[in-house]
C-alpha cells in the first residue's frame, strides 16, 4: 500500500517504514508525530483511489527522525565576460528527516 501526499508544496510517494527528507518543519522535535491530510492518491493492493483534489478521510502519520538536516551547498555564480560583472551567491537548503509510520485510508 502506498500513497501520494503533498507536504509543504511537494508531492511524495510514501509507504510504511520509508524515510523522507521534506522541507524544514518549524517547531518539531525528535520523536514527535506529525499528520498530513493532503493525500492525493491511495493505492490499496491494486485498488487506486484518486482524490478530487484530496482523498477524504485519508492521512499519513510520520515520526520526526531528525528535525534539522542541512543539504549540500549550492553555489550560484553569474558572470558576463569582458564586462567586469561577477556575482557569487549560494545557499544551503534545510530539511527535516521523517519516517512514515502509518498510511490511513
Amino acid at each position: 500500500m502506498y500513497a501520494i501526499v503533498e507536504i509543504k508544496g511537494q508531492q511524495f510517494k510514501v509507504e510504511e517504514g520509508k524515510k523522507l527528507y521534506v522541507h524544514h518543519i518549524q517547531g518539531v522535535e525528535t520523536g514527535a508525530t506529525v499528520e498530513f491530510d493532503k493525500v492525493l492518491l491511495v493505492d490499496k493492493e491494486g485498488a487506486v483511489t484518486v482524490g478530487t483534489p484530496t482523498v477524504s478521510g485519508a492521512k499519513v502519520v510520520v515520526e520526526v527522525v531528525n528535525p534539522l538536516v542541512k543539504g549540500d551547498k549550492v553555489i550560484v555564480f553569474k558572470m558576463k565576460r569582458r564586462k567586469d560583472y561577477r556575482k557569487k551567491n549560494g545557499h544551503r537548503a534545510q530539511f527535516t528527516q521523517v519516517e512514515v509510520k502509518q498510511v490511513i485510508a
